[in-house]
């Protein structure tokens, strides 16, 4: 049997569902035979994502709103009966100097990658707390562990993230719902268009999902993807700084965000990202 055969019926709310990480994690669940249901701020890829997985509903969400936050649980609720699991997944990745970062931008990050894991927890969690279990997963990034150039509000966003789940747990200990943060490395999906994948490390989209149906099925407090990524940033946290700097540099990771992005090659990202 597989180690995933306790999925089955789960119901399971993803947001930003509609593509990249968000559609793998939705599409495996599924697949283990969990009723999922997505929200994504595009509509429509929502729609076309949830008919071709076959899943439960896929639902219009604008992580920022409230409202709309609000009318995505109630709906996934009344499609798929009360919520297991909510994996707040949702999150925008634009890549440059800090100084060069349109404020506007820089507002969007904050209120997409933290506020919008902080409404979502705070609206379904009451839910969860009375029925004495439950599960939040939160998709954070690595570079909410290891400071990146050219990613400087990226970065900040994902360690208040993590900072954000551990203070969860501590806060409901013995509640029965259970708080967990997921940190890919980069991933091969639109984030890193235009970019040069660094130092071969990169993930696929599969392999987070894989890792999220996992941690469902037996829950903790953190876990990397890749397993060497996950590894090699450890090594990193235990060498001298100015060491684990230089070699950063030789392996070009200050530029590769910054000085060496293909600005047309990620002009569609870069663009969808302004739009609301």
């Amino acid at each position: 049997m597989s180690g995933r055969a306790g999925l089955a019926g789960r119901v399971v709310a993803v947001t930003g569902g509609a593509r990249g990480i968000g559609r793998a994690i939705a599409g495996v669940l599924a697949e283990a035979g969990a009723r999922v249901v997505i929200g994504d701020i595009d509509a429509e890829a929502a729609a076309a994502t949830g008919a071709e997985l076959a899943l439960t509903a896929a639902l219009p969400l604008d992580v920022t709103d409230p409202e709309s936050f609000r009318a995505f649980l109630d709906a996934a609720r009344a499609a798929a009966g009360p919520l297991d699991v909510l994996v707040n997944n949702a999150g925008i990745m634009p890549v440059g100097r800090f100084t060069a970062e349109q404020d506007a931008i820089t507002r969007r990050i904050l209120d997409i990658n933290v506020y919008g894991v902080l409404l979502g927890t705070k609206l379904a969690l009451p839910g969860m707390l009375d029925r004495g279990r439950g599960h939040i997963i939160n998709v954070a990034s690595l570079a909410g562990t290891n400071p990146t150039p050219g990613m400087a509000t990226y970065c900040a966003s994902k360690q208040a993230v993590l900072g954000f789940t551990d203070v969860l747990r501590l806060e409901h200990r013995g509640s029965g719902v259970r708080f967990s943060a997921v940190l890919p490395t980069f991933t091969r999906t639109e984030l890193i268009a235009g970019t040069r994948a660094p130092m071969g490390l990169l993930a696929e989209p599969g392999d987070v999902a894989r890792a999220v149906a996992d941690l469902i099925v037996r829950p903790r407090r953190r876990v990397t993807v890749t397993r060497l990524a996950g590894v090699l940033a450890v090594f990193n946290d235990l060498t001298p700084r100015p060491i684990g700097e230089f070699f950063a540099r030789r392996l070009g990771v200050d530029r590769i965000f910054t000085d060496e992005v293909d600005r047309d090659a990620r002009r569609a990202y870069d663009e969808r990202l302004q739009r609301k």
